[in-house]
């Protein structure tokens, strides 16, 4: 069984940062389940584009609020606490958080290593060549 905290994450090196983001990555590849899970936050009045290319992402807010557009159809979803959204056809989008911080659980598959940093076109590279700079 696996038990972690937020707590014991913080500060960690599973405690990663970005520019307008922050992701404690509570489950990992390296933790066998076949997914990573993040508990992710977004900074208030940012945006981000992003195409999980070689991922599958699903992502349930649970603080803040924003906006996902899928950058194919322009369409625009409204986020709350409550709302899930997943990337189910690697869809490149733009993500915005629009009243306070957007607090995200996101499962990632295949897992993230918690190696990875978007490359410049949002993406993560794909894990099998992250296992060849291991």
């Amino acid at each position: 069984m696996i038990v972690r905290t937020l707590e014991e994450i913080q500060g960690s090196e599973r405690d990663v940062r970005g520019d307008v983001w922050r992701s404690r990555r509570m489950l990992l590849r390296s933790d066998g389940m076949g997914f990573s899970l993040h508990d992710t936050v977004i900074t208030e009045g940012t945006e981000q584009t992003l195409e999980y290319k070689h991922h599958f992402e699903a992502n349930y807010c649970i603080a803040g609020e924003g906006e996902v557009v899928v950058v194919a159809t322009g369409k625009t979803y409204p986020i709350k606490p409550g709302t899930l959204y997943a990337l189910d056809k690697n869809d490149r989008h733009i993500l915005r958080a629009t009243k306070g911080d957007l607090r995200l659980v996101c499962v990632f598959y295949p897992p993230l290593t918690g190696t990875e940093v978007h490359r410049p076109d949002g993406s993560y590279a794909p894990a099998e060549e992250l296992d060849t700079k291991a």
